[in-house]
């Protein structure tokens, strides 16, 4: 079947979009969909769903507090959005001005320093390249402010600092969290281990472009953003493991699938780093993810595609029917489902 981007679209009352997170990491919702008939559940059920030796896979970037605000030398306010830094002091960013900030000016952000623009550039070609005074990390984290996504309305505070960010979050770099890792708190994390269910990580560094919406009615026609990814020869060893002895390998997250999916692209699964722009969409061949837990996603957008893609078309817009009747929290600081690869999904769920 030739889907359009028509088939990825679904009704989304606004008031289930989640403008804040739940009080307690895991007291989120889970809609549990590894079955034919989806199932309702809570995010601490989890454990109880996996078995010994079984394997989780976390993205471990870490969010960076990317978004700036100023003034061009003319007086006009900006909005920098810190997409990728390029050591010691320079960053690609989105740009956003009444007027495009012209090359060799300099932009006063956030009344505290100011960034040289040096041009266009950056690995889709549409970014600015700016110039900062000392490390980026280290201003961003002084002076910015957490890029939270476009659907949630407030502005940032510290509870947005502090839950818009995994508990191993680990490495800097992402404008975006990998917001399955959310619902993780440390005592999710021994339940998982007392169930001897082990853990492994790849990084995956989340850019704005997650939240871009595709234009073409063709899918093919998408171009998908790039972002910088690492698979550990560590992760790769914990995977070959879990295989020997009959486990299941469990995605935290779509970027988290990306990435290994990514690096299995040659044909099996090796230690990389490096950009991918992989756009998974229902067709592809999946080579190392059995199960995945991910959050709700856009309507239209890549990564409804690609859980359509794991879990089928037709499963996966049945379950976010059912998570809409039963008003499920959606996007980033929303509700969880857990899902099987189309050629997993059991008829009967006990």
């Amino acid at each position: 079947m030739v889907f359009t981007l028509a088939d990825f679209d679904y009704e989304l009352l606004p008031e289930l979009i989640a403008q804040h997170p739940a009080p307690e990491r895991s007291a989120s919702r889970l809609l549990d969909g590894m079955g034919a008939q989806a199932v309702d559940r809570t995010f601490r059920d989890l454990p109880a769903l996996l078995a010994h030796g079984d394997l989780l896979v976390f993205n471990d970037t870490q969010v960076i507090k990317a978004r700036l605000f100023g003034r061009k030398e003319s007086g006009g306010a900006v909005e920098v959005l810190v997409e990728r830094v390029l050591p010691p002091c320079e960053v690609f960013a989105h740009v956003r001005a009444s007027k495009a900030p012209r090359e060799g000016s300099r932009l006063r952000l956030a009344e505290a320093f100011d960034a040289e623009v040096l041009g266009r550039g950056g690995p889709d070609g549409g970014l600015y390249r700016l110039r900062f005074p000392s490390a980026p990390l280290a201003l961003l984290e002084a002076h910015g402010h957490v890029p939270l996504p476009p659907y949630i309305t407030h502005a940032d505070d510290a509870d947005d600092a502090a839950r818009y960010q995994s508990v191993f979050a680990a490495r800097p770099g992402a404008v975006a969290a990998p917001t399955a890792s959310l619902h993780f708190d440390d005592a999710m994390l021994a339940a998982l281990r007392e169930r001897g269910v082990a853990t492994a990580k790849v990084t995956l560094h989340v850019g704005a472009g997650t939240f871009l919406p595709v234009r073409s009615e063709t899918l093919a026609e998408h171009r998908m953003h790039s972002e910088c990814y690492e698979v550990g020869a560590e992760t790769v060893a914990a995977i070959a493991a879990t295989r020997a002895v009959g486990g299941r390998i469990l995605a935290v997250g779509t970027t988290t699938l990306r990435a290994l999916e990514s690096a299995a692209q040659a044909g099996r699964l090796q230690a990389t780093a490096g950009e991918t722009d992989i756009f998974i969409t229902p067709g592809f061949r999946f080579r190392v993810v059995d199960l995945l837990l991910t959050n709700f996603h856009l309507p239209r957008s890549t990564l409804l595609m690609l859980v359509a893609a794991f879990t089928g078309h037709a499963q996966v817009m049945s379950l976010y029917a059912h998570a809409v009747a039963e008003r499920y929290r959606f996007f980033s600081y929303g509700d969880a489902m857990l899902l099987a690869r189309a050629d997993n999904i059991t008829a009967t769920r006990p």
